[in-house]
């Protein structure tokens, strides 16, 4: 049996904690982000990650542990036909938490959690060279963008020379063998 998290629960019991991260999923889901403390966006962020989850896979029994949670048919419709698509590519972090501040009445520190909704852009790491021997061919790219070019210009016109050329050897080391 999982351990609950210790210190003191969101609601007071277990039940009302439930409760309340439903609720806040319910609303992320409905409108996108929604502004609460950081302490229930932090609670909130991987229930509604294990939602979505749920929701890209899309069958039926998904389906039904999702309206376990989410008691709004139409919010969960509305998971399965629209945010799941969007996040078909994600592979996670479908969340984001930003902090807003404090709450005015009693200081509370204050967070949007909202959907991620841009695109994807995958992050391409290269390893092969160190940073110091990346930024001198920085410098130098202008330039080595235009000789290759010119090179690619000759080189055009050359290859076709020297096979040109292989060819008739070809052909006339063939005669050679042939009159012999």
């Amino acid at each position: 049996m999982p351990k609950p998290p210790k210190g003191a629960r969101l609601g007071g019991s277990p039940a009302h904690e439930r409760l309340i991260l439903a609720n806040l999923a319910t609303d992320l889901f409905r409108h996108g982000k929604i502004r609460t403390t950081v302490t229930k966006a932090k609670r909130v962020r991987p229930l509604a990650e294990r939602l979505i989850t749920k929701a890209k896979k899309g069958d039926i029994h998904n389906r039904r542990q999702v309206l376990t949670v989410v008691k709004d048919k139409g919010v969960v419709h509305h998971l399965f036909t629209e945010l799941a698509v969007t996040f078909a590519e994600r592979p996670g972090g479908y969340t984001r938490i930003t902090k807003v501040g404090a709450r005015k009445g009693d200081n509370a520190p204050m967070a949007v959690i909202e959907l991620v909704t841009e695109p994807l852009n995958p992050v391409r790491v290269s390893r092969s060279e160190a940073p110091a021997a990346a930024a001198a061919p920085a410098a130098e790219a202008p330039a080595a963008v235009e000789e290759p070019a010119a090179e690619t210009a000759a080189s055009d016109e050359a290859p076709e020379a020297p096979v040109a050329e292989a060819a008739e050897a070809g052909e006339a080391g063939e005669a050679k063998k042939d009159e012999a």
